[in-house]
């Protein structure tokens, strides 16, 4: 992101009727032939699934793009090289099951060619084998690739799971909304359901209404598709055979944060804020959609490089990855940064795998310990929001 101001958020009480009917009309776009689970993503036999999250690369050209705002002893050789040795790091330290990049993950306007650069930024993910997805920012489209185009090419890419847009929807603002289903342990009871969920959306650029400045938002279609999906997913997972009591716990990722991320102070999150929150002028209501959808625990976006704290609102956490890419503006001093998720599942009275037991996250710092920080539960069955104790 470009260091605008933290805007207020303008009330469209107008809105609000075109809204709802139009989230009711779009329902239609969304109808599929029947419910076929995905298997590329299964929990593991210790019953775990990890996610590296990667936000904020602002890969540019490799070795020729200088890092910024590091410390005057770290100036000299530090390049776009340096990100791409933190994802390598990162990679071999966590053995994440998937990688999600959360956008801005190329500096569009100061890239020489962006299919190259794109190339460059995902390589590690690409040379690991590990299943990877990645959602657009507000500045990979700054570059020789439009929007579309810059999604189409990384929907190409070896090991992705990245899509421009859903299958049976073809009215959806925006390119790279998508969700991704997480099945249960081979040989377990719900090894053909998905126990978590994840939704990935395009949160936009910049707003296209002359009359409201500032950012782009996610639209009523989108919202429309989240819910839909949101739905069809729990109907299945609490349907025979191995019916389940809820829903599966849902975790959402995209680039721009929302309104609601002001809502925190340093009472009431875990981590740091250094910079206000540049979310959208508009209030589109997506925060309160997830709350209506019932199965979202945790929202992870980026955007705001020097902030990394998750809060809870509405038993929803809004968390930060903090800002990872040393072509992007940051704080000297102030070491890049990493989030991982691990959702781990429940043991049966059988003995057995059974549903998601609790989500927790932490970060690495990128020093010379690779230093973890800020272990946190985000959701469990028994509790919420606590900090981790260490020992």
């Amino acid at each position: 992101m470009m260091r605008l101001p933290a805007n207020k958020i303008v009330t469209c009480s107008s809105m609000s009727f075109l809204r709802a009917v139009f989230m009711v009309a779009c329902i239609c776009m969304f109808i599929e032939p029947h419910y076929v689970i995905s298997t590329m993503l299964r929990f593991n036999t210790k019953g775990e699934f990890k996610i590296l999250q990667v936000a904020d690369m602002h890969y540019a050209n490799g070795k020729s793009t200088a890092c910024l705002d590091v410390l005057p002893n770290q100036v000299e050789g530090c390049s776009d090289l340096n990100t791409t040795a933190f994802i390598e790091r990162m990679i071999k330290a966590e053995k994440p099951d998937l990688i999600v990049f959360t956008g801005d993950n190329i500096m569009g306007i100061d890239v020489d060619d962006s299919a190259k650069s794109l190339d460059l930024a995902f390589a590690p993910a690409v040379a690991s084998s590990i299943p990877w997805a990645a959602v657009l920012g507000n500045h990979d489209q700054e570059g020789t690739l439009s929007r579309e185009e810059v999604m189409k090419h990384t929907v190409s890419m070896k090991n992705t799971l990245s899509l421009l847009n859903p299958p049976h929807a073809d009215k959806i603002d925006g390119f790279g909304n998508y969700n991704l289903e997480v099945a249960g342990v081979h040989g377990s009871p719900l090894q053909n359901r998905s126990v978590l969920n994840l939704y990935l959306l395009d949160s936009g650029d910049y707003s296209t209404v002359p009359s409201v400045l500032g950012y782009g938002w996610i639209k009523t279609s989108q919202q429309s598709w989240f819910l839909h999906i949101s739905r069809r997913l729990k109907k299945a997972y609490m349907s025979h055979p191995e019916a389940q009591k809820e829903s599966a716990p849902g975790l959402v990722f995209f680039h721009i944060p929302l309104p609601e991320f002001a809502s925190f102070d340093s009472s009431n999150f875990t981590g740091v804020k250094q910079e206000g929150i540049s979310s959208p002028t508009v209030n589109s209501g997506f925060f309160t959609t997830m709350v209506e959808a019932g199965d979202v625990k945790a929202v992870f976006v980026g955007h705001d490089h020097k902030n990394d704290f998750c809060g809870e609102l509405m038993d929803i956490h809004l968390c930060y990855g903090g800002g990872f890419g040393y072509h992007a503006y940051g704080k000297a001093g102030w070491a890049r940064r990493a989030r991982v998720v691990k959702v781990s599942l429940e043991k049966t009275v059988k003995g057995e795998w059974g549903p998601v037991m609790s989500i927790k996250t932490w970060k690495r710092l990128d020093d010379a310990h690779l230093s973890t920080i800020d272990d946190q539960i985000l959701w469990s069955k028994d509790t919420a929001g606590k900090l981790l104790q260490t020992a």
